[in-house]
């Protein structure tokens, strides 16, 4: 149990550093130290290093500004590992020094720091590293969302793209009162000197996904660790409302569909398969 725990926390808290941290040696120095100190009160040095070298190679394995080099390999392997250390090594009887002083109630009853770890753990997976899993998902079945065909064109893209229009343009070259005047550099001239639209707002274009999804994974954890099948089911169903106008726009492609399915499936498998490792942790 204590081995899943500090994999899935380094993991976790890797993939935040990358994601948040404005100078990423200082994080990751951050999260070793916390890690060393962890390790220490809890008798569990051999796991707390297999964590960071877990921690390490999955930061190599899943980049955030490239495909993800092995797929979506590292996840199930990650995955297989995680059960394998809950199902297969238990808790331990012992937690070092701080399972002395170590006190934690819930109304379920007395928490091990061996259980509150894997918890935490798990929660800081959740967080940012599913997103990679889930794009790592998408990338790995060629599955990309479309553009809107409702949307406006960009309209630097239009500038730029009538500019070369212009320049392509064959246009007759004259001679007036013995002057040439070649009208197709005045037109590459003048389309060069033409101002360029302003781009569109970021801002308008965002996208929650990135938020929308480790809040979801976070209430699916929640409620079904609380047995709240009724009110899980409601927010899951309630999603595919929210997003069937946008996927109503899909015409015979499909691809919208196909896109919030993987997407959507692949975060509930990751939120769901958390849930089962706290609960099965606490049950062993």
């Amino acid at each position: 149990m204590i081995v899943a725990g500090f994999i899935l926390l380094a993991v976790g808290a890797a993939d935040l550093v990358r994601q948040f941290a404005p100078r990423r040696w200082i994080g990751y120095l951050s999260v070793a130290v916390i890690l060393l100190l962890l390790g220490s009160v809890s008798d569990a040095l051999l796991p707390m290093v297999l964590a960071i070298v877990v921690g390490a190679l999955w930061v190599w394995c899943m980049p955030t500004g490239r495909p993800a080099p092995l797929g979506f390999w590292p996840a199930v392997l990650l995955a297989v590992v995680s059960v394998g250390a809950v199902v297969g090594l238990g808790a331990r009887a012992d937690a070092g020094l701080i399972g002395a002083i170590w006190h934690l109630r819930s109304p379920f009853g007395e928490v091990p720091f061996d259980l509150a770890l894997l918890a935490l753990g798990a929660g800081t997976f959740i967080l940012e590293s599913s997103n990679l899993v889930v794009r790592a998902a998408l990338d790995g079945e060629h599955t990309w969302l479309p553009a809107d065909p409702t949307e406006p064109a960009d309209p630097a893209a239009s500038a730029s793209r009538g500019t070369v229009a212009a320049a392509e343009t064959p246009v007759a070259s004259e001679t007036v009162d013995g002057v040439s005047d070649d009208a197709t550099e005045d037109a590459v001239a003048m389309s060069a000197t033409l101002p360029v639209a302003a781009p569109r707002d970021p801002r308008s274009g965002f996208k929650g996904g990135r938020l929308i999804g480790p809040l979801e994974r976070i209430l699916v954890l929640i409620l079904t660790l609380a047995a709240a099948y009724p009110i899980l089911a409601a927010m899951l169903a309630a999603k595919g409302i929210v997003r069937f106008p946008e996927i109503s726009r899909d015409g015979e492609t499909g691809a919208r569909a196909e896109y919030f399915l993987v997407g959507s499936l692949v975060s509930w498998v990751i939120a769901l398969g958390a849930a089962f490792l706290v609960w099965w942790a606490a049950h062993s």
